[in-house]
């Protein structure tokens, strides 16, 4: 990746790297250090490997000092910070989907989009009981038995804080069809998740253990 217009250096493990696996970081004012995800704010950046062990490694080691040569407060809540900020572009992401009318909620119209084919993401709330779960786990082991397209699966919010975001009370599934609006949200989750260490969204199709012998 040497000389390649879109890698950046991480300040960290001094390894260069594709920009969508960094984060860059700006001195602000009264030189306070922010989290730059939009990669628009003005003055000199520097940049940190997308996670949030990196992030704090920079900051116990002073490195963002070293690499702006001059004195910059990064906050010991840096990592805490970066990660935040990333949870909520994948909410607004969500957002941006339900505004495209890709996102639909209610027990019975989730388990219709998957078996229609319909959804690209199936969103858990962290709070959803099992059994909710397990039968929206037969509907993709039904899709797949009739060879339709996997269904990616996350877990990343509570019920509240989904409701919120989609206007409705009490989400506890929710399907996101497919569409760019759906293929954002599945970006900002998969790099938030990232970030913080976890791996979603999965595949539903790997979830449901289906072997392609009878089943559902």
């Amino acid at each position: 990746m040497k000389n390649t217009p879109n890698a950046r250096t991480c300040i960290v493990s001094r390894r260069e790297m594709a920009r969508d696996r960094l984060i860059r970081f700006v001195a602000g004012p009264e030189n306070r250090l922010y989290p730059d995800l939009k990669e628009n704010l003005p003055g000199r950046g520097v940049w940190v490997e997308a996670s949030r062990s990196s992030v704090e490694k920079a900051v116990a080691k002073g490195l963002f000092a070293r690499s702006l040569k001059t004195a910059i407060d990064a906050g010991e809540d840096l990592a805490d910070l970066t990660g935040a900020l990333l949870c909520e572009r994948a909410l607004q992401a969500l957002g941006l989907a339900r505004k495209a009318g890709l996102v639909v909620t209610g027990f019975a119209k989730v388990d219709s989009a998957i078996r229609s084919n319909g959804a690209a993401l199936l969103l858990h709330a962290e709070d959803a009981a099992a059994d909710g779960r397990r039968k929206l786990g037969q509907a993709i082991a039904f899709l797949r038995h009739m060879e339709g397209d996997d269904v990616l699966v996350a877990d990343c919010w509570p019920s509240q804080a989904m409701s919120a975001v989609l206007g409705t009370g009490n989400v506890m599934h929710a399907a996101a069809l497919r569409g760019g609006a759906t293929a954002n949200l599945v970006a900002a989750i998969r790099r938030w998740q990232a970030y913080e260490g976890r791996e979603a969204p999965c595949s539903g199709f790997a979830a449901t253990g289906f072997s392609g012998q009878g089943g559902e």
